[in-house]
């Protein structure tokens, strides 16, 4: 079981941009496939980017293609979100997830490890 630690939310104006962390404190997470979720109030969790763990695979969800980015830096044991151009229904707790298979996975039931999450604000 893996503790997921998530960093990089905040406040921001439309159109602006934070970078999201996830690191697993005292642990790598090469190879395990990497996912981040989603959830605005009142709605479902959404997965919006994912990372594959053995290959360099990744999925975005539509609303978010050509403005996110997922990146892995294994030297620092971290997995990064870019968020460009953030819209105000990007309003949402930002939730990294991992599991240690080997296929590109994107449902959140697949995942079994979860961070607390971090709060990202979009302004208008």
């Amino acid at each position: 079981q893996l503790h997921l630690v998530e960093s990089g939310g905040g406040l921001v104006q439309s159109g602006g941009s934070l970078r999201l962390s996830c690191v697993a404190p005292g642990k790598s997470l090469r190879h395990y496939v990497v996912g981040w979720f989603r959830q605005a109030p009142g709605k479902e969790r959404e997965g919006v980017a994912f990372k594959g763990g053995f290959d360099n695979s990744e999925y975005f969800t539509d609303s978010v293609k050509d403005r996110f980015t997922i990146s892995r830096d294994n030297a620092k044991k971290t997995v990064y979100l870019q968020m460009n151009n953030l819209r105000p229904e990007g309003t949402a707790v930002y939730y990294c997830a991992a599991a240690f298979k080997g296929v590109l996975l994107i449902d959140a039931g697949d995942y079994d490890n979860w961070g607390q999450g971090t709060q990202v604000t979009v302004s208008p």
